[in-house]
């Protein structure tokens, strides 16, 4: 299961006590302070990994926690360490620390970045030794990691996203081209998440339809749009199979451009899906809707149409390479 967004609480480890301690020597009551230090706390980490499907492991678990520094010991021996927890997240992520406002992004595999430090371990009383203070009975504490609510979205960072209205062909499309099995069916929002495929080297992403008013939250709305401001180029499908194609056009560039985050200024190619359905006569009259757009027609189930697609898409994908 595809989970792109997910809110949960976090604590960094408390940093282990420094100690009061003394060397023990044939004679005398004190030796000289012998206090370690306390260990350090863990960090709560974020590493970036190359699996989209990483956050669903963690759908029900919201309570993050890395491990307290331990106390010092004697002969001036450092508590041991608390351990990092690591939380692993999908290439692509943006984590925002609700607490701070701070964002942090994760964009190549193995990626990391810590999201709340570990808590200073304490000092042991060998550190407050003096000329006139040879045996000190002070050591300092711990101190607190820290702790926030944390969270956490994924921006898909695609070579090609498919977008379209609802039923656009997206789907077949995606399948047709790549590996990828999205869900193919005759009704609205069949893609309730997105799907990757590998097309020659190139990630192609098929983004759930959108309805009009979507970049105001309607339908699928923002999940839908979110996805797609990291994607190099934008595959427009429409199906000929649509009573007035510039229309249906001119819907989602509106939800393009109100949802804005420079989505209306990326590159484009209009993406006429369905072609099996139609004659030449109709693709040519519904060519003439889009002067000067770059337009590509294909048909999922007609392999020379999307032979002759594919060795396009592979051409245009390289030169925006």
């Amino acid at each position: 299961m595809f989970v792109d967004e997910l809110k949960i609480h976090a604590r960094a480890g408390r940093g282990g006590d420094g100690v009061v301690l003394f060397l023990h020597e044939k004679g005398k009551e004190y030796g000289g302070p012998s206090g370690g230090d306390g260990g350090r706390g863990g960090a709560v980490i974020a590493e970036a990994v190359r699996d989209l499907g990483i956050l669903s492991r963690y759908k029900h678990k919201k309570e993050f926690e890395a491990g307290d520094g331990k106390n010092g010991m004697r002969d001036k021996m450092k508590g041991e360490n608390g351990k990092d927890m690591v939380i692993s997240v999908p290439i692509g992520s943006v984590i925002t620390n609700k607490n701070t406002g701070e964002r942090f992004e994760l964009m190549e595999e193995g990626a990391r970045v810590v999201l709340l430090a570990g808590g200073r371990g304490g000092l042991g009383n060998e550190h407050f030794k003096s000329s006139v203070n040879r045996t000190p009975r002070k050591a300092t504490l711990g101190t607190e990691g820290e702790e926030a609510d944390l969270y956490i979205e994924v921006l898909l960072a695609a070579d090609a996203g498919l977008i379209g209205l609802p039923n656009a062909g997206k789907s077949s499309l995606l399948n047709a081209l790549s590996r990828a099995r999205a869900k193919v069916a005759d009704y609205p929002f069949t893609t309730l998440e997105p799907n990757l495929g590998d097309f020659y080297g190139y990630i192609l992403a098929d983004i759930p339809g959108l309805i009009e008013g979507a970049a105001e939250g309607k339908g699928l709305g923002h999940k839908f749009l979110r996805h797609i401001t990291r994607t190099r180029v934008l595959l427009h499908c429409i199906s000929l199979e649509e009573k007035d194609p510039r229309a249906v056009y001119d819907t989602v560039r509106k939800e393009l451009e109100g949802y804005g985050n420079g989505l209306p200024e990326k590159k484009e190619i209009i993406v006429l899906t369905k072609a099996d359905l139609v004659d030449k006569k109709c693709i040519k009259e519904v060519k003439k809707l889009f002067p000067k757009k770059k337009m590509m027609v294909v048909s999922a189930i007609d392999d020379a149409l999307l032979k002759e697609f594919s060795d396009g898409l592979s051409a245009r994908l390289k030169a925006h390479k």
